[in-house]
């Protein structure tokens, strides 16, 4: 089992040479590192710089992984790398981007379909956007990846598409199968599905045969006025259970190695104006919200059912005193040395796992 993270996450890494995030990962105890795109390591994709990075990665015996970017059409603004690599033409710039990576060995790629908003309720997530209709987005998202497709194919490269949080995992297999899963696969985030509604349990079973990298996380869910409670919290201390989750994960041939998306500290991730960290701040599912649940069609009551026991029982935990509450959580200082701990006590829980094995998706 290989136990990395994510190159944005990496405590103490802001403002510093994009480099050092592996020297930095090594310190950690860690195993690697997986650079959200290839742009992080090298904004001009210089071919020179990026191999300074993988035989980096190589010296200190790190995996090394990275992505493209947004892949949905109507938010494609938001990651405007992409266009500018290809001098105005997007397909190219996704091509460059893509040889870029193959060159330096990176063919299991991340990419995404939405972007987080810090709008209030269901105006965070792409999913619900008044100038477009979700479908329409899926269905551009699912045209452009078929013209993506043949350049995949020809570097012998994955574009991983993220559970994240305006997709569900229903939807994301679907466009696996329309477009191909030689060229497509997942980046497994274990807690993005649940602000869908989504049993952890069962969104892995559907996604297990495709999944080729990995984003690790856990949270603490709630009952709230508004709706369900989701606040991230240190992996293995929080709603999931990981060692079945990779059990399933094993039992449908995936080996990825696990890069823990964790917290940098508050003054590195920007305090809101309430003063709380950003990421701990808690999201509210809206799950009184009949709207809300007409926008998850494939969503059944009975795993829905699930997903709410999550939550008595995260509020079952608090009460008894096993585990800190949201509110108390999100105000917490979070130091640096509070990020290294968040990350170091999620790479210790994954490791003391029963052994699933991992070995890198190159192929």
């Amino acid at each position: 089992m290989q136990v990395g993270i994510d190159g944005r996450k990496v405590p103490g890494a802001a403002g510093r040479p994009a480099i050092e995030r592996l020297d930095l990962a090594k310190g950690l105890g860690l195993d690697g590192v997986f650079y959200r795109t290839v742009f992080d390591m090298d904004p001009d994709l210089d071919a020179g710089r990026l191999a300074e990075h993988r035989h980096h990665a190589d010296d200190l015996g790190l995996y090394l992984e990275a992505g493209v970017g947004n892949v949905n059409p109507y938010a494609m603004a938001e990651h405007p790398h992409l266009r500018r690599a290809g001098d105005g033409d997007t397909v190219l710039g996704f091509r460059r981007a893509i040889e870029a990576a193959a060159g330096i060995g990176c063919r299991e790629l991340w990419v995404v379909t939405g972007g987080f908003k810090n709008y209030p309720g269901r105006f965070a997530y792409d999913r619900f956007r008044t100038d477009v209709d979700w479908q329409a987005q899926l269905a551009e998202t699912a045209r452009f990846l078929e013209l993506l497709a043949p350049i995949c194919r020809d570097h012998g490269v994955h574009l991983n598409l993220e559970t994240h949080e305006e997709i569900t995992s229903f939807e994301l297999v679907r466009l696996i199968e329309h477009v191909g899963p030689d060229v497509l696969g997942i980046t497994f985030d274990t807690t993005n599905l649940l602000q869908r509604g989504e049993n952890p349990l069962s969104s892995a079973r559907r996604v297990a045969p495709y999944v080729r990298q990995t984003h690790v996380k856990d949270c603490l869910l709630g009952i709230g006025e508004d709706g369900m409670r989701y606040q991230l919290r240190p992996v293995g201390s929080g709603a999931l259970d990981l060692e079945a989750i990779l059990r399933l994960l094993q039992d449908a041939g995936a080996r990825p190695n696990l890069s823990l998306e964790t917290l940098t500290s508050a003054a590195e991730s920007g305090g809101g104006e309430d003063g709380l960290h950003p990421y701990l701040r808690p999201l509210t599912i809206e799950m009184y919200d009949p709207y809300w649940h007409a926008m998850h069609p494939d969503l059944t009551s009975a795993e829905f059912a699930t997903t709410v026991r999550l939550a008595a029982e995260g509020d079952r935990r608090v009460a008894e005193g096993d585990i800190e509450s949201i509110p108390a959580f999100a105000a917490r200082p979070f130091t640096h040395a509070d990020a290294v701990a968040f990350v170091q006590a999620g790479a210790a829980h994954l490791r003391s796992l029963a052994p699933v094995g991992s070995v890198p998706c190159t192929t």
